[in-house]
């Protein structure tokens, strides 16, 4: 919490440093599942990392920030994926960008709170009798950071169906 705290007084002061260099973006997805595997392996939820292309580019941008970005929609989708379930990590090239997409077929977000999703500290009150812990402020700070790294955030989501979250980073321009 002290150091999701710190990091979003950083984004609002306009100090987030981004550290850009070409990278590859499969890695940092491969780094990022498989932390988070044996959580949801103990909740008997799967994780499954989907890339596509043997040959995608690589990314352009600060591949510690960006991590942060993907690991909070994985550890989104394992926390509310209940019951056994299977998560779809994926990686497609789109229009000179790459998008990144985390999908699971958890307890969703009700349409009348997803105008909020990536505001500070909000958490959606379906969620809060399915999983007590977070801080409501995940959402906000991938979005800050993809933003900043020149990208685009959205998501897809019915309540009691599941959600898509996903974003895009620039793809190297060699």
């Amino acid at each position: 919490l002290i150091a999701s705290l710190l990091l979003v007084s950083r984004i609002e002061q306009g100090r987030l440093p981004l550290h850009n260099a070409e990278f590859s973006f499969v890695d940092l997805a491969k780094e990022a599942v498989a932390e988070f595997k044996p959580i949801a392996s103990s909740s008997n939820v799967e994780i499954v990392l989907e890339t596509g292309e043997a040959n995608l580019p690589l990314a352009f941008g600060d591949f510690s920030q960006l991590k942060i970005a993907a690991e909070n929609f994985i550890d989104n989708a394992v926390r509310y994926t209940k019951g056994a379930g299977k998560i779809a990590v994926a990686i497609v090239p789109k229009n000179g960008k790459l998008l990144f997409s985390v999908k699971d077929g958890g307890v969703g977000i009700p349409k009348a709170d997803q105008r909020h999703i990536f505001q500070k500290f909000f958490r959606s009150d379906n969620v809060l009798k399915y999983q007590t812990q977070g801080s409501g402020l995940g959402l906000y700070i991938a979005k800050s950071i993809i933003e900043k790294s020149g990208g685009k955030i959205g998501f897809k989501s019915e309540q009691g169906k599941g959600s898509m979250f996903w974003f895009t980073v620039p793809a190297s321009k060699k």
